[in-house]
């Protein structure tokens, strides 16, 4: 007896629905991912192949829960909802983007370079850099107190901690690289009169009897890193903020992180910022979220039936 048409689109529907194929796909696709779990690069992700064994996989889930539908419990229905929405936000990363640039502190750019199409693109503002900032765990140094030209003393401390100079109070405030200075805040009776560093910067009362001097001090352990930047964008105000490794800066869609600081061969500091486009990012935590609030109300359902048949036992 031959196949009709109807019956051959019955097969078809009742084999994208069919668990079997929803094992093959799975494993297909958490397969594939893998590789791209060692790795930084996002082309696997937004590999058509890898795209395609996606989609598949939510064909499959939103045939399989009409087909069920009238048996499907409501916390089911939900799970099922944010694993479509999760596997939508990873497809939408199909037309996002990664860029780098590296920035001279104090300078502006334009254009990034698109790891994807292998060439420099506009980025649609311009990019400062401001500042670049380091902050380093309490650093020992060994601090030399002059009196004119006389050695006074020598103090071993912690940045942060404080040392006495006569009637002053002296603290070691911050030591900056990668030019080695030490900035120090000095106070008399508890009230502050000045600031200075051992690179010669003084404002101090022109009576003040000291200096100081760096003598020696420990390798520092870096604590924290980032930059402040700014955007502007044709006549529009300047947007400013603070980038980090892991705490992005966050303008018109793009997401920029601070990946590196470093100097080149002169000395001069420099930057690198990668931006970051991400459209299904938000999908993803909302997924995430749903499946979530999906599994809390399929455990209270399960817990309800286990106490009823407790109660019935009893």
């Amino acid at each position: 007896m031959p196949v009709t048409q109807p019956d051959l689109l019955k097969r078809t529907v009742r084999f994208l629905a069919s668990t079997e194929l929803a094992v093959i796909l799975f494993l297909a696709t958490a397969l594939l991912a893998i590789p791209g779990t060692f790795t930084d690069s996002r082309a696997l992700y937004v590999h058509p192949v890898f795209l395609c064994l996606l989609g598949g996989l939510a064909l499959n889930l939103v045939l399989c829960t009409v087909r069920r539908f009238r048996s499907i419990s409501v916390p089911v229905l939900i799970l099922h909802l944010g694993v479509l929405v999760v596997c939508g936000g990873v497809m939408a990363r199909a037309f996002g983007y990664v860029a780098t640039v590296n920035i001279y502190e104090g300078t502006t750019v334009d254009t990034v370079y698109r790891w994807d199409l292998k060439r420099d693109v506009p980025l649609g503002a311009a990019l400062t850099i401001k500042r670049i900032n380091r902050e380093y765990y309490p650093i020992p140094v060994k601090v030399g107190v002059l009196r004119g030209t006389v050695k006074d003393s020598l103090h071993t401390l912690k940045t942060g901690d404080s040392f006495a100079a006569g009637p002053y109070r002296v603290t070691a405030d911050s030591l900056q690289f990668p030019a080695e200075v030490l900035k120090l805040s000095v106070f008399q009776d508890g009230r502050l009169i000045g600031t200075c560093d051992t690179g010669g910067l003084r404002a101090l009362p022109a009576n003040f009897p000291y200096d100081f001097k760096l003598v020696a001090f420990q390798n520092p352990v870096m604590k924290r890193l980032w930059v402040d930047l700014a955007l502007t964008r044709d006549s529009a105000p300047a947007v400013s903020g603070t980038a980090a490794v892991n705490d992005p800066f966050i303008w018109n869609g793009l997401y920029f992180y601070n990946t590196q600081v470093d100097v080149d061969k002169v000395g001069t500091p420099f930057a690198g910022i990668q931006v970051v486009r991400d459209p299904g990012r938000p999908c993803v935590f909302a997924g995430f979220a749903i499946m979530g609030f999906g599994s809390i109300l399929s455990c209270a359902r399960r817990l309800r039936k286990e106490q009823r048949k407790k109660t019935v036992s009893e």
